[in-house]
């Protein structure tokens, strides 16, 4: 396992109990003393506070600690911030501490053993720190160190009792942190976090109020974060209206912003009074805005904050102004110029010294690209398309800018095309991906998450946390195993080889469709109805065997997740239940009520005796959902009752239980007969049949559905016309339905392209049906090993699974693994590089080599990560060329390279069915000139282009909402 520097910061716990780099902070003699300055900052008696409640979490004893010198004993921890700690400072003078090169750094922090450096001090476990974070931050990784995570009691993490405390201290001088200013927006609209505070937490307030937010601070603290945009919904109690909210964020060192939509920290959402302020209108109303803001800039000033400039209609919306985008943007050039003058009016410092931010978001965007002049010291934070992919990033000329960038990323959303707001299920290697990018082009002053409620995001803010706190600590293999490497971390890592299986194949599944859009309505799409209405998916139910694969998937890693809850000790199943349990069992719950619903409703019109226990089962997953959810809320006496529902929004339908029908059974039981990929169930054919089995792909096998139309048990017998087709069954008993695998000895399977033979299934009562089986064996090319192959009319293909790939100095193929489709992509170069011509003879590309027996058009599909252009001005296109989309080159053999696109204008159609299924798929059609051995290429054009998955479809692709499985020849 990976420790990162953030984690440990060097200090661990010793099994020694003396030695030149140990320190007894609790044995069975004495307990350390904790002394810092009272002329300190605030924040570090409150990091004191909590260091010492850590140490009586772990040992049952606390140690004494504040400001008096006569605290001090043989054993002392001494923590405080350089030029405020005078017993530090002093250690620096006479050389004890060194110092050099932590001044003058943000955020950074010493840790030292000192060897009698007072009278009455044998030894003193120095932590020094160049500012008031530092300091905190280095005392609190020690917390970290004897066992206390900062998830303690936001995921009620346990804490292992130790009798005694041995510190491993090496000297250490840490990092500066990757990123500026580093937190999250509490995006909360009128459920979980503030439903939670209103009935639990804080009843007596009823609302967000100072105790919530002292959690938040220190859980943001605790962190090494260090930055708060806090709840801004008109449900929610404005922070500033409270004015002891700044104290106590103030007291955690926690600097305040606030959301892209809140102009100089003011909450429009919920202070603006149009009755006694006159209209939020800055067109018409322009003096009483401004006399507004101002006021809250001097109730702010003196304490720590990131200004945002901004100017947005109320509650989130687009400001009411003239239609002529022109107009609007001297609108807004206007108001932001006025706000600046207000900060540094209102300070007294220029404004270029006050740290200010302005988010393009959304239709601020299009105001923005109309030529909006930005002040260069202001931080642009580019906002992701709500979904996970950055929408812009910094172009060259922004790159210079001395603001230079930051980030606003989603981890929770409501808003088109569809809500995602129950479980955070967004990729972490995506959002590496995806964040890495930015960070390398110059987004390293702000990263702001989209938190929601907190809980169910737990996993998404503390990854992004460490990210921005150490970003080369990660990498694509270590983003993919992370989670987890965190939940071994906060609850042993007994079962991590397990946690490790669970994740990755959770994370594929979810990328490919998010719980919440599982109902496969849209939100907001007619002003008739703008609730969702649900639907069937576009999972098959017999092709493929999509839906059965997802479904068997999802049972197999909630059996496995069950298991160790099961055999967790009590301490730690609340921990589990919260950050393991809820979040695998509810996907597999929600996704078994879909899908089964979706089968249900099949099954009736086939007039399955199954449909009817189908229908059961499905109640059975939504009143099972409902359970898991009132468990959430019941752990810990009731702790967290009233933060988790499945009904966030007001939109969303997928959580409801689906349209189910039941079947009028026949008295006597009757046969019925599928055969798989058989969708279509009137006006297609009137017989049965098997897809084609092919010698080159032998170990695969087809299903025949036997299932019975009546109320009375249906005996069936199965018989085959050939000794080369196998069953794994050939008689049943059954109410409902069974099914048969079909395959072939390719022993004794004749030669030829087109053999033939017949399943024949009978009923006790006289009833038959047929099912053909179609075999395609034929005695030449012998050999097609790893090759693609085609079967049933189409060739489908990995991205990973490249014959040969061409790079060159700029351009460099990467495998990201746990990302796409088939859970292992190509990404074709880091997005930095510049771009490549995708006509040019030796461009970077992967080469994929197929079998085909056809000739003529074929239909290439490819599967991409549906990623923007990087930026709106990326120098010249070229001749004949453009910037306004990406593009990647399509071709087969030597033939002509056709330019599809990854990116797509934000809430146009393809966008919208693009991040709904974290994919964009492209149709180019290209001319194979014979059968044969061939190959398709994919060329890199933008750099950074993701690559999920190839198929080539000859006519015989069936529908399904992935695509089939990849069709290689493997050698045995």
């Amino acid at each position: 396992m990976i420790a990162s520097s953030a984690v440990f910061a060097q200090v661990s716990l010793s099994l020694k109990v003396n030695g030149e780099n140990v320190f007894p902070l609790v044995d069975s003699r004495e307990c350390a003393s904790l002394y810092y300055d009272e002329a300190d900052f605030s924040v570090i008696k409150k990091s004191s506070e909590l260091f010492a409640d850590d140490v009586q979490r772990v040992t049952g004893k606390k140690i004494v600690y504040g400001s008096d010198k006569a605290l001090l004993a043989d054993h002392s921890i001494i923590v405080g911030t350089v030029g405020h700690n005078r017993l530090i400072d002093e250690m620096v003078s006479k050389g004890q501490i060194d110092t050099l090169g932590l001044t003058g750094r943000w955020e950074s922090y010493v840790i030292q053993l000192v060897k009698s450096p007072l009278r009455g001090v044998k030894q003193a476990l120095v932590i020094a720190g160049s500012d008031r974070r530092g300091t905190a931050y280095g005392l609190l990784s020690v917390s970290r160190a004897i066992g206390v995570s900062p998830w303690y009691w936001w995921a009620d993490v346990p804490v292992k009792k130790q009798k005694n405390l041995y510190l491993a201290v090496n000297k250490i001088l840490s990092k500066e942190p990757s990123v500026k200013y580093r937190g999250i927006f509490i995006n909360d609209e009128d459920w979980g976090l503030y439903r939670w505070a209103k009935l639990n937490f804080e009843k007596e307030r009823g609302n967000f109020g100072p105790k919530t937010y002292a959690k938040v601070c220190e859980l943001l603290l605790r962190l090494q974060a260090n930055y708060l945009c806090p709840a801004m919904h008109d449900a929610s109690m404005a922070f500033h209206r409270i004015p002891e909210n700044r104290l106590v964020a103030d007291s955690f060192a926690i600097v305040m912003g606030s959301s892209h939509c809140e102009p100089l920290l003011f909450n429009t959402a919920s202070e603006w009074n149009s009755k006694t302020m006159g209209e939020w209108d800055y067109v018409n109303n322009r003096s009483g805005v401004d006399s507004i803001l101002k006021l809250r800039v001097e109730a702010c000033a003196p304490f720590e904050n990131v200004y945002t400039l901004a100017l947005r209609g109320l509650h989130d919306k687009a400001m009411k102004a003239s239609n002529d985008m022109s107009a609007r943007k001297d609108m807004l050039q206007e108001a932001l110029m006025n706000q600046r003058k207000m900060l540094a009016d209102v300070t007294g410092k220029p404004a270029n010294e006050i740290p200010q931010a302005f988010t393009p978001y959304k239709e601020v965007l299009d105001v923005y690209d109309e030529g909006l002049e930005l002040p260069d010291d202001v931080t642009i934070i580019w906002p992701d398309d709500n979904y996970g992919y950055m929408k812009r990033l910094s172009s060259p000329k922004e790159q210079k800018r001395s603001g230079r960038s930051g980030v606003y990323y989603h981890a929770s959303y409501l808003g088109k095309p569809h809500d995602h707001l129950w479980m955070n299920t967004t990729s972490p290697a995506l959002m590496y991906e995806e964040l890495r990018k930015a960070y390398d082009m110059t987004a390293d002053r702000i990263w702001l998450l989209n938190a929601g409620d907190i809980k169910s995001c737990e996993f998404a803010v503390d990854f992004f946390l460490e990210m921005a706190y150490d970003i080369d600590s990660f990498s694509m293999d270590r983003a993919a195993t992370y989670r987890a490497e965190w939940l071994s971390r906060l609850i042993g890592d007994e079962y991590e080889a397990e946690y490790a299986d669970v994740w990755d194949s959770f994370y594929k599944l979810a990328f490919v469709r998010r719980p919440e859009f599982m109902g496969w309505g849209y939100q907001w799409a007619t002003d008739k109805h703008g609730r969702e209405r649900n639907t069937d998916t576009d999972f098959s139910l017999t092709n493929y065997r999509e839906a059965d694969r997802r479904l068997a998937e999802y049972r197999r890693i909630s059996d496995i997740t069950e298991r160790i809850y099961k055999e967790l000790p009590e301490e730690k199943k609340a921990c589990f239940y919260q950050i393991m349990y809820y979040p695998v069992k509810g996907c597999e719950l929600l996704n078994r009520m879909v899908l089964d619903g979706q089968r249900n409703r099949w099954y009736a019109i086939q007039q399955r005796a199954a449909a009817n226990r189908l229908a059961d089962a499905v109640k059975v997953c939504y009143d099972s959902l409902n359970i898991i959810t009132q468990g959430y809320n019941d752990l810990l006496g009731g702790k967290w009752n009233h933060v988790m529902t499945m009904k966030q929004g007001f939109a969303a339908a997928y959580f409801e239980l689906p349209k189910l029908y039941s079947v009028d059974l026949l008295a006597e039981p009757s046969l019925g007969v599928m055969a798989e990929q058989e969708d279509l169930l009137k006006g297609a054919k009137n017989f049965h049949s098997l897809p084609c089995f092919s010698a080159y792909l032998p170990d695969v096998s087809y299903y025949v559905d036997v299932f019975n139309k009546g109320s009375k048990a249906l005996k069936w017998k199965a018989s085959v016309s050939a000794e080369w087709i196998l069953l794994n069954k050939y008689a049943g008993n059954t109410f409902t339905e069974d099914r048969i695998e079909v395959s072939v000895d390719w022993k004794k399977a004749p030669l030829g392209e087109r053999v033939c033979g017949v399943v024949e299934v009978t009923s006790d009562n006289g009833d038959k049906e047929s099912v053909w089986v179609s075999v395609f064996n034929p005695p030449s090319p012998s050999d097609l090993d790893s090759l693609y192959v085609e079967t049933n009319g189409y060739v489908s293909i990995d991205a990973a699974g490249f014959h040969r790939k061409v790079e060159n100095d700029a351009i460099k193929m990467m495998i990201l693994p746990n990302l796409g489709v088939e859970n292992v992509s190509v990404q074709l170069g880091n997005p930095t590089a510049p771009p490549q011509r995708t006509g040019g003879r030796n461009t970077p590309r992967l080469e994929y080599d197929f079998y085909t027996f056809e000739q003529g058009s074929v239909d290439v599909y490819t599967y991409v990560l549906p990623t923007f252009v990087t930026s709106s001005d990326r120098g010249y296109a070229g001749h004949e060329a453009t910037n306004i989309e990406t593009k990647y080159g399509v071709c087969i053999d030597e033939g002509p390279v056709m330019n599809p696109s990854t990116s797509s204008f934000e809430y146009a159609q393809i966008w919208y069915e693009s991040v709904l299924k974290n994919c964009r798929v492209n149709k180019t059609t290209l001319h194979i000139d014979k059968p044969g051995k061939h190959t398709v290429k994919i060329i890199c054009g933008d750099a950074g282009t993701v690559l999920q998955k190839i198929v080539l479809d000859f006519g015989g692709m069936k529908r399904s909402y992935s695509g089939p499985l990849p069709t290689r020849v493997m050698k045995k």
